[in-house]
């Protein structure tokens, strides 16, 4: 496995110095941000590393280039938007540009590229579901054409009122990944498993690592800290930022020796990627950085990185 980080938690600093900090402190590889260059709509959007729009050999030779010079790699090109947003003209711009960062991830050799479903959050799951596959088995074609493998997110993306109260991310559970990889058995079509969202969710977080191991494309290292007093305060059904917090590897109720234990058990050898969501550390970029190389520190215990 290797070991890198997501790099929508340092949107203030250029490619360059992002895998010269990566390399500096020890990650061996970055999933990098691929939004169109735009004011961000939430909270770790908007952030554009890598700019697909017109991204060509040469583009990608630059990339390439500024990442081995540092001494890592790119896990990922990752680019998280709603393709399945009632707003059609908008969903449309959201699948160009997927197109775009499968394109990218096709030039740069990275091979991998990571987003989510989207979802129409006022609607039910079955009701979601034809427009799901008219839009997504076209969209697994063109990556599979591409020889590019898409790994989806199992963040609900449920957490603010806007999102409420469906979500705005389908691939939240493993009845739904069953129903999605049963009728879109394409091997390109897999998960960018995140155990975070799968602890709030009060489900088993190491059972579906066996169960999939197959679709594991990417993993997110995220951590989750489950506030029981407010949750008996406000429910399940309350928005779930009002019960838990996004915490860093290791201050959580994710038990990391466990997770990669099962891991290196089903055969997983891709990058696992630290994603920064704590807002302890989100006060300056010389924390953001803290964060990051605290991560390091914890997660070495538990995995020897491997090219």
């Amino acid at each position: 496995m290797q070991l890198g980080f997501v790099s929508a938690i340092l949107p203030d600093l250029p490619l360059a110095e992002v895998a010269q900090f990566a390399g500096e402190i020890g990650y061996s590889c970055v999933e990098l941000m691929c939004w169109p260059p735009m004011k961000a709509e939430r909270r770790y959007a908007g952030v554009t590393h890598v700019d697909v729009v017109n991204f060509d050999a040469s583009n990608a030779s630059e990339v390439n280039g500024c990442l081995s010079a540092a001494g890592v790699q790119v896990s990922a090109l990752g680019y998280y938007p709603n393709p399945l947003t009632p707003q059609l003209e908008e969903s449309q711009l959201f699948i160009e540009h997927i197109r775009k960062v499968i394109v990218a991830a096709e030039l740069l050799g990275v091979r991998r590229m990571n987003t989510f479903v989207g979802r129409d959050w006022t609607k039910s799951v079955d009701d979601n579901w034809p427009r799901f596959l008219k839009v997504w088995r076209p969209l697994i074609q063109f990556a599979a054409d591409h020889g590019v493998q898409v790994g989806i997110e199992n963040c609900p993306m449920l957490f603010t009122n806007d999102e409420w109260p469906g979500g705005k991310n389908l691939a939240t559970t493993p009845a739904i990944w069953r129903r999605m990889f049963d009728e879109i058995p394409n091997e390109n079509f897999g998960l960018n498993y995140d155990p975070s969202h799968v602890v709030w969710q009060h489900m088993d977080y190491l059972k579906p690592i066996r169960e999939f191991a197959g679709r594991l494309v990417h993993v997110h290292a995220k951590d989750v800290r489950i506030d029981r007093e407010k949750l008996d305060d406000h429910g399940i059904l309350g928005t779930p930022l009002q019960y838990h917090v996004p915490k860093l590897p290791g201050l959580g109720e994710v038990d990391w020796g466990k997770f990669f234990s099962v891991l290196s058990d089903v055969g997983y050898r891709g990058p696992v990627c630290v994603e920064v969501e704590d807002r302890a550390y989100e006060h300056s970029l010389d924390a953001r950085k803290t964060a990051l190389k605290q991560s390091l520190r914890y997660l070495r215990n538990f995995i020897a990185d491997q090219p």
